[in-house]
C-alpha cells in the first residue's frame, strides 16, 4: 500500500530513461574514460571494463531501481527513509545518510568544474585560447582561468562567472521540480549532446593524418592506440581496479541518484528493461563516441608518445589542453570546439541536478519543507562549500574531496545497499520487486550474481584499498606540505557536512514519531 500518492511523477518513459541515463552520460565519458583506457592497456582495460559492466554495473543499475521505485511506493525519494523500509532497525536510516552525503559532496566540487565547460565554450567561439601554441602555455591558460597562477586571467574572477551561471542554471532547474525542470533539461539535453558527440566523432574520423610528414600520427593509429590490447597487463591488479572503478563513475551508481529518480515511478512501471536500457545507452555513449574523439585526436596530432604523456597527465590535460590545441589547427575549430565544451557541459548538468535531487526530496518528505525552501537550503550549502573548493583548488582541496566522495564512498555504499536489498531484506523479495511490471524478465542467473558475485567483488575491491592504500593516503604520504592543512580542511568539511546530515535525519525521525 502507498503511503503518498501526492508525490511528483515522471511525465514520459522517454523522458525518465533520458533523465536515468543523463544522470550516468557525465564528464567521466568523454573525458575520464579515454585516459583511463589509455593508462591501463588499451584493449586489455576493456576486458575487466566489461566483466565488471556485467557483474558490477548492470546488477547494481537494477538494485537502484528496485529499491528507488520500493521506497517512492512508500513516499521515500531518499536514501534513509528507503533503507529504513528494507531493514526495521533504527541504524539503518543513518546508512542511508551515506547516499546524501556522497550526492552532496560531489554536487559541490561537480558543479564546479561543469562551470569550466561552460567558459571553454565561450572561449572557442570566441577564439580566446587560441594565441596559446604549445601545451606549456595552454596549460597556463588553464591554470590561470582556475586562480591556480597568474597569466591570461589575473584573477580566478573569470572562473567565479562561469560558477554562478553554471550554479543559477542547477538550481533553476531543480526548483522547477521532477516533471518541468529535470525531465525537460534532459529531453533538451541528452539529444544535443549525442548530436554534438556524433559530429565531433565523424570529423576526427576524417582528420586522417593531418602531417604527411609524420604518417604514424594518424587516426586509425590513435584508434589502435586506445583499442590494442596489451594481455600481459592483465596480471596487474590495478587494471581490474581502474575498470571497477570507471564503471561506478560512469553509471553513477553507488550514491543515492538512482534511489531518488526510480522513487518518482509509479508502482507497477518497468525497472527491468528501462535500466538495461539507461546502462546500454550511458555505454554507447562512453565506448564508442567517448573512445572516438579525445584520444585519437590526440595521437592525430600529437603521436602516441605524447598522447601517453598526456593521457599520464589526467582528464583535464586531455580535455583542456589537448583538445583546445587541436581545434586551433583545424578549418573552423571555434565551432567544433564550442560543441566539445557545450556536449561537456550538457553531460556535466544532466548529472549535477540528479546529484542535488536526493537532498531535495529529504528535506521536503522526510522534514516537510516545501521544494521551494528545500531547493533554496541546498543552494545555500553548496555555494557556502564550492567557495572552499574554488579558492583553494590549487592545494589539492577537489582532489580530496573526489577521493573520499567520489572514489571511496562509491564503494562503500554500493556494498551497504546491496548487502541490504539481497540479504537483510530478502533476495527473493528483491527479485520480485525488480521484475514487478517489468516489459522484460531479468535473466535468473543475475540473481546469483547480485547475490553472491556483487558483494563478494566489492569486498574484495575494498580490502584491496585497506591493504595497498588506506594507510599512506590517511596520514597524507607524498603530500607536499603546504598542502596538508588544506586537505586536512577538506576533510573537516565533509565531516561537518555528514555529521549535519545525521542530525537531520535523527530530526527527522523524532519529528515523526511525535
Amino acid at each position: 500500500m502507498s503511503e503518498n500518492n501526492n508525490r511528483e511523477q515522471w511525465g514520459s518513459r522517454i523522458g525518465l530513461i533520458l533523465a536515468v541515463a543523463g544522470n550516468a552520460v557525465g564528464l567521466g565519458n568523454f573525458l575520464r574514460f579515454p585516459v583511463q583506457a589509455a593508462q591501463n592497456g588499451g584493449g586489455a582495460f576493456m576486458i575487466p571494463y566489461f566483466i565488471f559492466f556485467l557483474i558490477l554495473g548492470i546488477p547494481l543499475m537494477w538494485i537502484e531501481w528496485g529499491i528507488g521505485r520500493h521506497g517512492g511506493r512508500h513516499g521515500h525519494g531518499s536514501a534513509p527513509g528507503m533503507f529504513q523500509r528494507l531493514w526495521k532497525n533504527p541504524i539503518a536510516k543513518y546508512f542511508g545518510t551515506l547516499g546524501l552525503f556522497i550526492s552532496l559532496v560531489i554536487m559541490i566540487y561537480y558543479t564546479y568544474i561543469e562551470s569550466w565547460t561552460l567558459g571553454y565554450s565561450f572561449f572557442s567561439i570566441t577564439k580566446m585560447y587560441f594565441g596559446e601554441t604549445s601545451f606549456e602555455s595552454m596549460k597556463d591558460f588553464l591554470y590561470s582561468y582556475q586562480g591556480r597562477m597568474v597569466g591570461d586571467f589575473s584573477s580566478v574572477w573569470t572562473s567565479y562567472i562561469f560558477l554562478m551561471i553554471t550554479f543559477t542554471i542547477n538550481f533553476w532547474v531543480l526548483l522547477r521540480g521532477i516533471s518541468k525542470g529535470i525531465e525537460k533539461l534532459a529531453k533538451i539535453a541528452m539529444p544535443l549532446l549525442f548530436l554534438f558527440a556524433i559530429i565531433l566523432a565523424i570529423r576526427v574520423f576524417t582528420l586522417g593524418t593531418p602531417d604527411p610528414n609524420n604518417p604514424e600520427n594518424s587516426v586509425m593509429n590513435g584508434f589502435a592506440f586506445i583499442w590494442n590490447p596489451n594481455f600481459a597487463l592483465l596480471e596487474n591488479p590495478s587494471v581490474w581496479l581502474a575498470a571497477a572503478g570507471q564503471i561506478f563513475f560512469t553509471l553513477s551508481v553507488g550514491m543515492g541518484t538512482i534511489h531518488a529518480y526510480a522513487s518518482y515511478l509509479k508502482p507497477k512501471d518497468d525497472i527491468a528493461l528501462s535500466a538495461l536500457t539507461t546502462s546500454a545507452t550511458n555505454e554507447f555513449a562512453e565506448v564508442i563516441l567517448g573512445g572516438s574523439i579525445a584520444i585519437p585526436a590526440a595521437v592525430a596530432f600529437f603521436g602516441v608518445t605524447v598522447t601517453t604523456q598526456i593521457a599520464m597527465g589526467g582528464a583535464f590535460d586531455l580535455g583542456f589542453v589537448s583538445m583546445p590545441l587541436i581545434f586551433r589547427q583545424i578549418p573552423f575549430g571555434e565551432f567544433f570546439g564550442f560543441i566539445w565544451f557545450l556536449l561537456l557541459f550538457f553531460a556535466g548538468i544532466t548529472s549535477s541536478v540528479a546529484m542535488g535531487q536526493p537532498v531535495v526530496a529529504f528535506l521536503e518528505e522526510e522534514l516537510g519543507i516545501t521544494r521551494k525552501k528545500a531547493v533554496g537550503i541546498l543552494a545555500i550549502v553548496v555555494f557556502t562549500a564550492v567557495q572552499f573548493v574554488v579558492f583553494f583548488l590549487k592545494y589539492g582541496f577537489l582532489n580530496e574531496m573526489d577521493y573520499w566522495a567520489g572514489t571511496f564512498g562509491l564503494v562503500v555504499f554500493a556494498l551497504i545497499e546491496t548487502i541490504l536489498f539481497m540479504w537483510i531484506y530478502d533476495g527473493e523479495k528483491a527479485w520480485e520487486e525488480m521484475n514487478s511490471g517489468g516489459d522484460i524478465k531479468i535473466p535468473r542467473a543475475f540473481f546469483y550474481i547480485m547475490k553472491y558475485v556483487t558483494p563478494l567483488v566489492l569486498v574484495t575491491v575494498m580490502g584491496w584499498w585497506f591493504i595497498n592504500d588506506a594507510y599512506p593516503i590517511l596520514v597524507l604520504t607524498g603530500v607536499p606540505v603546504e598542502n596538508v592543512p588544506y586537505i586536512w580542511g577538506a576533510r573537516i568539511l565533509m565531516i561537518v557536512i555528514l555529521l549535519g546530515l545525521f542530525l537531520m535525519v535523527r530530526n527527522a525521525w523524532k519529528r515523526k514519531e511525535e
